[in-house]
């Protein structure tokens, strides 16, 4: 099942071309990987597909379908910046989500808090940033999608946790959904991957099957990135 399809995907700002040419597609029951360093273009790519940003050439569908709000029901979507009301309690803001999301499976939310020991009687704003993220992720991760967009779900979470958050999103998405999921921590995710795609300049670079790339080139996935983008 083709779950997403991007076609000669062009974003520019002005003079500034933010994203060029980009055509790929992403099957059902796959985790992908979107690499590139700060600039690339993936979370431009990622407003794109989640329909945040329109582009300047090219198509995106979802499911069959261009982006509007059968597309935007299908996704749930990460960002790389906190946009959760810090005055509300964890609690309060799951009820939103129920109410706001059909999909959205409070039993699973509550779940992963118990799991991570988040009281959801707290207020976020008195919560630390890590943990502030860890409820937007569970949040996220408790709606039943079948596209998981998630950007730099690790950026602020400690080495130790890194752990925990992996394994919470590996347990609570549904089994034909796929997982788009931006990071710059490689060595972590690489070895829940089934594919990447690696984004430099605003172009695609690469996009393939992560076991066909390390036999291909006898090296890690961190290792290759790291030779592509000269880290």
């Amino acid at each position: 099942m083709t779950l997403l399809e991007c076609k000669d995907l062009t974003k520019k700002y002005g003079r500034h071309t933010a994203l060029n040419n980009v055509s790929l597609q992403i099957d059902g029951e796959h985790i992908v990987g979107l690499l590139g360093p700060n600039g690339s273009g993936k979370t431009t790519l990622i407003k794109l597909i989640a329909g945040l940003l329109s582009p300047t050439a090219g198509s995106v569908q979802v499911l069959g379908e261009p982006i509007g709000p059968s597309s935007k029901s299908a996704i749930s979507y990460l960002p790389d910046h906190t946009y959760l009301n810090g005055t509300m309690r964890v609690q309060e803001i799951i009820d939103f989500f129920a109410d706001f999301y059909e999909d959205f499976d409070s039993l699973r939310a509550y779940d992963m808090m118990a799991k991570l020991q988040i009281n959801p009687r707290q207020k976020l704003k008195t919560l630390s940033k890590g943990t502030q993220e860890k409820v937007q992720l569970i949040l996220v991760m408790s709606r039943h999608a079948h596209l998981y967009i998630l950007d730099e779900p690790l950026a602020g979470v400690d080495p130790a946790a890194r752990d925990y958050i992996l394994d919470t999103i590996l347990s609570n998405y549904d089994e034909d959904a796929s997982i788009l999921i931006s990071t710059h921590i490689i060595s972590d995710i690489e070895n829940i991957l089934d594919e990447v795609i690696f984004i430099k300049d605003g172009s695609l670079h690469t996009h393939a099957l992560v076991d066909e790339l390390r036999e291909k080139d006898h090296k890690s996935i961190d290792t290759i990135f790291r030779e592509v983008f000269k880290c």
